[in-house]
Parts: C-alpha cells; sequence; structure tokens
C-alpha cells in the first residue's frame, strides 16, 4: 500500500472514530476501558491525553503534557484507593520532525512504600488495614501517612529505549525523586486538600532545557464530560440534529461527573519541546504505558512487594493521542493491537479506515432526522484534521500520516476566559485539533467534523459531500474552560471520599 494510500485509509480511520464520537459520546470517554486486556490493568488504561500552549498568565513560553490515567475513580474507593502500578512504565511521547517516531519521551516510574504502621493490641503489634494511621494530613510524606508513593521522571531523547537517557530533577532540591500525594480519601483524614496537593507542585530541570518547567502528579477531578449510559444503549439519546436549541448543549448528564483520574502534568519550555534541526513549530504527542514481558506470580508472597516477579522486555500495552480513536474505530479483535503498536505502524489499521461503519450507522439511526452521513471517500477532510493536521494551522512541514495529536506551538495561547471550546472550527486556532485544552469540548467538535463540518469550509472536500455538515451536533454533555483551574495543572482537586468534616 503507497503513502498517499495509508493515509487516506487512516484518514478515513479516524473519519469513523470521530463519527463514532459524533453519536457515541460514550465513546468518547476519550480512552476508559476501550480495549479487553486494558480492562483487566486499569492502573495502566490511558483516559485522556492533552497537549497545548500554556495559557496561565505569564507561562505562554511553556507547553503543558497532561497524559490522566486510572478511569471511573469512585471517591470513597477505599481502603487502597488508586496508586499507580510500580512494575509499569508510563510514557509521554514528543514527535518533532513529523516522521510519526517519538523524539523526547518523558518516562514516568512509581515506588510505593508500606510504613507498616502498627498499633499494641492486647500486647500484641498489629499491622493497621488503612493508607492513615489516625492523624490528620497536611504535609508532603506526613507521619499520618501509612503509604509513601514517589515517582521518577526521565527525559529520553531519540528512541524510548535506546535514546540517551537524563534524570528530571526537582529545580529546588535537586532531588530526583518526587512525592506523589494520597487520594482525596475525605475532609477528616486530609482537611485542606488544595494546600496538601500544593505541596506537591515543584519546578523542575529538564536536562537539555534552559528554563525550569513544573511537574504534577495526583489525583485530580476527571476533567471529560460524557453521556456513557444512554450512548451505550443504542445511542438512546435525543437526534442531536433535530432537538438542537439553545439549551441542548446542556441537555445530558455527564456520567463522568462523580469521577476521579490520576493526572500526569507537565509544563516544560516550549523551545525545549521543537526541534532546531526541523525549524518547525508543529510537534506531535501521544502517551503509552508499558508492562514487562514476563510475570510469576509468587503462590507464597511474604509481603505486597512479594506477590509476583516481574521481567523482560518492557511491552507496550496502552497508547492515546487523539481522543476515542481505540474506542469507536478499531475493531474489538484488534483493540489490543492498536494499544500495542507504534504511530509508525499505522498503516497496518488503514482497513477500518477506508469504509468507516459509524457515519453509515448514524445514517440509519437519524438519517430520516436530517443526520446524513457524508458522501466524500476517502475522507480528506478527517484526515486533515486527525491524522496529518490541518494544513495552515497544525500540520507538519514533512508529516507521515499517523495518529497523534498535534500542535502548532507558533500559534499564541488564547487567554483564560477568551477559550471557545469548539476550538479551530469555532475560530479558536489555540484549540482542539490544534493541541487540546481540558475545556475543549471534543466530543461536540467530533460531532459536526465527523459529520462534514469542514467540507462547509472547503478542508478535504466540498459543501456538496455533506449533507449534515452545517447541523450543529451536541451529545448534551457540557464542557467548557470554566469547568477547569487557570494555571498549572490546569484540572480540579478531587472529589473527596468523605465531604463531612
Amino acid at each position: 500500500m503507497n503513502q498517499m494510500r495509508i493515509r487516506a485509509t487512516i484518514g478515513a480511520l479516524l473519519a469513523g472514530n470521530l463519527l463514532a464520537c459524533a453519536f457515541a459520546p460514550s465513546a468518547f470517554a476519550s480512552s476508559h476501558r476501550e480495549a479487553p486486556f486494558i480492562t483487566r490493568n486499569p492502573k495502566i488504561d490511558a483516559t485522556d491525553f492533552y497537549m497545548f500552549r500554556s495559557y496561565q498568565a505569564g507561562r505562554s513560553d511553556f507547553t503543558t503534557l497532561i497524559a490522566n490515567y486510572v478511569p471511573l475513580q469512585d471517591a470513597y474507593g477505599g481502603p487502597n484507593y488508586f496508586m499507580m502500578d510500580p512494575d509499569a512504565l508510563y510514557e509521554i511521547h514528543v514527535d518533532n520532525n513529523g516522521d510519526a517516531k517519538e523524539d523526547i519521551t518523558f518516562q514516568f516510574r512509581f515506588k510505593n512504600t508500606n510504613k507498616d504502621t502498627q498499633l499494641t493490641v492486647g500486647g500484641k503489634k498489629v499491622s493497621i488495614p488503612l493508607v492513615i494511621n489516625g492523624g490528620p494530613i497536611a504535609d508532603t510524606n506526613a507521619a499520618g501517612a501509612n503509604v509513601r508513593e514517589t515517582f521518577t521522571v526521565t527525559v529520553v531523547r531519540g528512541d524510548r529505549r535506546t535514546g540517551t537517557r537524563a534524570m528530571v530533577v526537582n529545580a529546588d532540591s535537586g532531588h530526583s525523586a518526587f512525592d506523589k500525594p494520597l487520594d482525596n480519601i475525605g475532609n477528616k483524614s486530609i482537611p485542606n486538600y488544595d494546600a496538601y496537593a500544593a505541596k506537591h507542585l515543584y519546578n523542575i530541570t529538564v536536562p537539555g532545557c534552559s528554563a525550569p518547567g513544573k511537574l504534577f502528579v495526583g489525583q485530580r477531578k476527571d476533567p471529560f464530560v460524557v453521556n456513557l449510559g444512554e450512548t451505550f444503549d443504542l445511542i438512546n439519546i435525543k437526534a442531536p440534529a433535530v432537538e438542537f436549541s439553545a439549551n441542548a448543549e446542556k441537555g445530558a448528564k455527564d456520567d463522568l461527573a462523580d469521577k476521579n483520574v490520576t493526572t500526569l502534568s507537565m509544563e516544560v519550555p516550549t523551545a525545549c519541546l521543537v526541534s532546531a534541526t526541523a525549524g518547525d513549530p508543529v510537534i506531535g504527542g501521544w502517551t503509552t504505558a508499558s508492562l514487562r514481558q514476563g510475570r510469576l506470580i509468587n503462590p507464597t508472597p511474604k509481603s505486597d512487594a512479594d506477590v509476583s516477579k516481574e521481567g523482560g522486555a518492557w511491552v507496550q500495552v496502552s497508547r492515546l493521542g487523539m481522543p476515542l480513536v481505540n474506542e469507536v474505530v478499531i475493531g474489538l479483535k484488534d483493540k489490543d493491537r492498536f494499544n500495542h503498536s507504534k504511530p509508525s505502524a499505522d498503516g497496518q489499521f488503514a482497513d477500518y479506515v477506508t469504509n468507516p461503519t459509524l457515519p453509515a450507522l448514524v445514517e440509519i439511526l437519524y438519517g430520516s432526522a436530517g443526520a446524513k452521513a457524508p458522501t466524500n471517500f476517502p475522507r480528506n477532510d478527517l484526515v486533515a484534521a486527525f491524522l496529518t493536521g490541518i494544513k495552515g494551522v497544525n500540520q507538519p512541514k514533512t508529516v507521515t500520516a499517523s495518529e497523534m495529536l498535534r500542535l502548532n506551538t507558533s500559534i499564541a495561547p488564547t487567554a483564560a476566559g477568551m477559550q471557545k471550546r469548539l476550538g479551530v472550527i469555532e475560530g479558536d486556532n489555540a484549540g482542539f485539533p490544534n493541541g487540546r485544552r481540558p475545556g475543549d469540548d471534543v466530543v461536540d467538535v467530533a460531532l459536526r467534523v465527523v459529520m462534514g463540518k469542514l467540507c462547509t469550509l472547503n478542508i478535504g472536500c466540498a459543501p456538496a459531500d455533506a449533507p449534515a455538515g452545517a447541523l450543529r451536533f451536541t451529545d448534551g454533555a457540557y464542557l467548557d474552560e470554566t469547568m477547569v483551574n487557570t494555571s498549572f495543572p490546569y484540572l480540579k482537586s478531587p472529589i473527596p471520599g468523605s465531604p463531612q468534616k
């Protein structure tokens, strides 16, 4: 298959992906439980990936990278809550020359230490069953915490496994190990969670970067919004093309409203991410998680650290760039295969792209209401939006068609309070699909683009190719910038497991 055909087919794939989102907003849980194997390993399940020019006042020279993991966290999920997997490798990759291969990778490794707090009961010392030992928590590695979770970050330049490696360090202390805050157990255990979490926001020195960045890893309120239940019930929602009104975009429930996630957040000098050699301001990004190839289960473990032995090469088992690709485009039999793959090999999924099924499904369900699928094949409009970038917006000077988030770092960030939640299609070129901000409503964007919005702008197709291209599709689960914060790490504090004091 030649490169042109690969691009076209993968474009169709993303088209389908978008379509899926469009009328299957549940799929827009972005990447929650999207593949069979990942449902068995929630600690390494990436839920959302964001990449954008920082819009915090005074930080416009920085780019923020956010990779969220561990979906559908119930705030009351004790006694273990949602620590990260110490046997996993979490990574954020950046491609800065358009060849669909990582040029910079940030690797996160975690370590959990059980302090084994004990109480004397009837003359015997007995280990307590909780992650806190009775006292309120306010400081990093507080005495009242029975578990300490730490992590390190390594920057790799070149291939993720064979490139040049260096440790990211705390710019204030010089240490390479960082503390991760406990999850938001409740207001009695952690009376002021915002202040406590803020003590885990670090200034960092990234080798090869001329200015310090910022780092935060910890639990946050899930910023994604989606109407999951009704969508999975044969898209049991009102027909967006017919029922649109001033309130339609806020007419459905957000099934993630009471869920938390764990975020890996970095703010890095933009000049450190772009390639001076390529001379191109456009970068691509995605996140992955990997496990060791071999695992032996210990039948008689002596501690929680002795339950299994991991060994062998790292094997990638989770992947996320653009939202919802694996959920609604890739066939069930290949979802784990996609999670194991790299962007440079995306041509293997071309069959899912050339003839996407979702647009046809939407037309079957809602065609009588005006939701007619676009007729242009291959869907070059979607190729531009999701596989190569849009020319003049976020397309690299040279590009290999592949699935990843792309950001033109030369486009100034839109200040807080001025952002358009629909990004590029609403005239805000600093928003999705030029990167992705936490307040971008990618579901509504995808709905409209999948149904041909770009055709109405003569991007990759003509208005006549999209009978429903001008309709204002929505899933009814509303998102905008007011639902997140205006400063790093941008995502709001997690919902407490117990709000009572």
